[in-house]
C-alpha cells in the first residue's frame, strides 16, 4: 500500500492509495461521511511547533496543567509526572484513543497539549482530519504501525475494496 498526500498547501488535506488496484481517495470530509461523525471545529495539527489558534496561548494551558511549577514555559520538556491524576486520565485518553501514539508516554507533545486544552475548554476540533495527519505521521515512520485499523476497514468497504 503506498499513501500519497495529493492536496496542495492551499487546498484541503488529502490522501490517496490503491488497494488491489482500486484507488483510494480521502479527505477529512470524506471520511467524516464514512464515520458519521462531525466535520466541524478547528482544523489544524502540528507537530513540530505549538499550535497557532486564535484564544490558544501555551503559558495558560501549561499554568494549568503545571499549577506548582512558576517556572512552566512553553519551550521546556513537559513530562506527564508531574500533571495531576485527572489531567494524567486525560491524557491516556488522548494518547490510546484520539491520535494514538506510540512509543513512551513521559512526555507530552505540543499537539497533545493542545488537544488537552481544546477538550478542558470545549472548543470542538476536526478528528477526521487529526485521523489523517495521524496516518501520515505513523505511515512515514520506519517501526510504526498504521493507527485507526477498524477505521480503515470502513473506508475500504467504502471504496467498495475487497478485503
Amino acid at each position: 500500500m503506498h499513501l500519497r498526500i495529493v492536496s496542495s498547501p492551499n487546498e484541503e488535506f488529502a490522501l490517496s492509495s490503491s488497494v488491489k488496484g482500486q484507488r483510494i481517495y480521502l479527505d477529512a470530509r470524506i471520511l467524516a461521511s464514512i464515520l458519521h461523525i462531525p466535520y466541524t471545529g478547528l482544523y489544524v495539527f502540528e507537530d513540530k511547533k505549538w499550535p497557532e489558534v486564535e484564544g490558544f496561548h501555551p503559558n495558560q494551558i501549561l499554568s494549568l496543567l503545571y499549577p506548582n511549577d512558576p517556572n512552566v514555559h512553553p519551550n521546556m520538556a513537559l513530562t506527564t509526572n508531574r500533571l495531576s491524576v485527572d489531567h494524567r486520565l486525560l491524557l491516556h485518553l488522548i494518547v490510546h484513543q484520539i491520535p494514538p501514539t506510540g512509543g513512551g508516554y513521559a512526555k507530552l507533545s505540543w499537539m497533545q497539549v493542545f488537544l488537552m486544552w481544546c477538550i478542558l475548554s470545549k472548543i470542538e476540533f476536526c478528528f477526521p482530519l487529526l485521523m489523517l495527519k495521524t496516518m501520515v505521521r505513523a505511515f512515514s515512520q520506519k517501526k510504526s504501525v498504521l493507527p485507526f485499523g477498524s477505521i480503515l476497514t470502513k473506508v475500504f468497504l467504502h471504496h467498495q475494496s475487497r478485503l
